[in-house]
């Protein structure tokens, strides 16, 4: 009887041994970029408890929690005909303690909470793992990705802010992804709400607002109307959802219709001084003041920060902004937060559809000896131990098998130097390289060798 061919999981990917060199790539030069600010690197456990997700991404947020058994007779304790029960949530929650991670900041926070007797504030980190997110498979979309995140926590200023621009323009430049960064405030959002009378219902407002790019105004409307909010007030909100113009002309027209709105005007004051020093420095990315951007999570309270590319059209390619009130649901109060978080995988599939990656971040093995025979793989080893001590990625072929399978082997693999080692090399202590792009073989002495591979 055939069985069904094995297969990952919908929404996760596997990764063979170039698409992981080209991903390790990626995560070198963000952690790289990340050490050059002064961040220090931490990790969390892929589960927490339930009750430390729970609550801080919002209602559609809460939805896509991945949920885990509980270990042994999960049914254990679960009250007769509860099973029979037609909410399916309320049934998980009975059964479940632990969940997936959805993100790496809400761990972050309870981490700080943790132990806060022993870090140094403001704390500066950054945290590379995956992360899991129960949404349905697309393109751009996976259901297990990589988060690279990088936050400051114990401090107000927006210098911080100033930095996470800095930080999102230096990796997409090193990456090669020409980008653009978008910047709101969610006390502008919290204005506008207030202003259009609708306070109660401001995260209805950011879910839906969050939405307009994807699928435009209409459908926006729609939601919003659905949601409760009165067609006048959707009226009043639509223009400065479509608001054209530089920062500095919608500064000028925010400051207007927030105008009595404190909340508002505030934020809108973070939002030009942030500007305004990024004008000092130079950003090669494009800066934009995005009256639209929302980010649907709550624990944001201030600045909201997204990155997109100007080449693909695939979402954000990292995101974030600032939180002032998150450390306090776990009991540490007045700790502001700020961070971004680069989304790995989105950005592989990007420079993968630029071919942007460059040649050096897709090989791996630099030089291959070919095997002759048990007399030449003795020398050969000890050849070899000299070369990898010098930082050269090297092997030998494992087995004396005829030479051109061998040199397919070393063509196959993109490896773009060949060492050819017989008794005459053995005997005047010389090695004959072969330059497999471009056919030419040279002897050389160990020293030369390793000099030719440096360069």
């Amino acid at each position: 009887m055939s069985k069904e061919k094995p297969s990952a999981p919908k929404g996760t990917r596997d990764f063979g041994p170039a698409q992981m060199i080209r991903r390790k790539f990626i995560f070198q030069t963000i952690e790289d970029t990340f050490k050059r600010y002064g961040f220090l690197p931490i990790e969390t456990p892929a589960m927490e408890n339930l009750d430390t997700l729970l609550g801080k991404y919002g209602e559609e947020g809460d939805k896509l929690l991945f949920k885990i058994l509980n270990s042994g007779d999960f049914l254990k304790g679960l009250p007769e005909g509860e099973l029979q029960n037609a909410d399916p949530v309320k049934i998980s929650m009975l059964m479940c303690d632990r969940g997936l991670r959805y993100d790496l900041t809400v761990p972050f926070a309870r981490y700080v909470v943790q132990y806060r007797n022993e870090i140094s504030f403001p704390f500066r980190r950054y945290q590379i793992q995956p992360v899991w997110r129960a949404d349905k498979p697309q393109k751009g979309r996976y259901r297990e990705f990589y988060q690279c995140d990088v936050d400051v926590v114990g401090s107000n200023s927006l210098l911080n802010e100033v930095e996470m621009l800095q930080i999102a323009d230096e990796v997409f430049s090193r990456l090669g992804i020409p980008v653009t960064i978008r910047m709101n405030n969610r006390k502008i959002l919290a204005g506008m709400a207030g202003v259009l009378g609708v306070t109660d219902r401001l995260s209805a407002l950011t879910v839906a607002v969050d939405k307009l790019e994807k699928v435009g105004i209409g459908k926006v409307k729609e939601e919003l109307h659905e949601k409760g909010i009165a067609p006048e007030v959707i009226a009043r909100l639509q223009p400065v959802l479509e608001m054209k113009g530089t920062a500095a002309e919608k500064l000028r027209s925010m400051r207007r219709f927030l105008e009595g709105s404190h909340t508002g005007l505030q934020g809108l004051c973070e939002i030009e001084e942030v500007f305004g020093l990024l004008e000092k420095l130079e950003i090669k990315a494009q800066l934009e003041f995005d009256l639209s951007l929302a980010r649907g999570l709550d624990y944001y309270t201030g600045a909201i920060i997204e990155v997109v590319t100007n080449e693909i059209r695939m979402g954000s390619l990292c995101g974030g902004g600032r939180y002032d009130d998150l450390t306090g649901i776990f009991g540490l109060e007045n700790v502001s937060g700020v961070g971004i978080s680069f989304g790995a995988d989105r950005i592989y599939d990007v420079m993968e559809q630029l071919d942007s990656f460059p040649d050096d971040a897709v090989k791996s093995t630099r030089l291959l000896f070919v095997n002759f025979g048990t007399e030449e793989v003795v020398h050969c080893l000890r050849l070899l131990q000299e070369i990898r001590r010098a930082g050269i990625n090297a092997e030998i072929y494992p087995d004396q098998i005829k030479l051109k399978k061998q040199m397919n082997y070393a063509d196959n693999r993109k490896i773009p130097f060949v060492a050819l080692v017989g008794d005459e090399e053995i005997k005047n202590h010389r090695i004959t390289i072969k330059n497999m792009f471009s056919g030419e073989q040279k002897s050389m002495s160990l020293p030369e060798l390793i000099d030719h591979l440096r360069t």
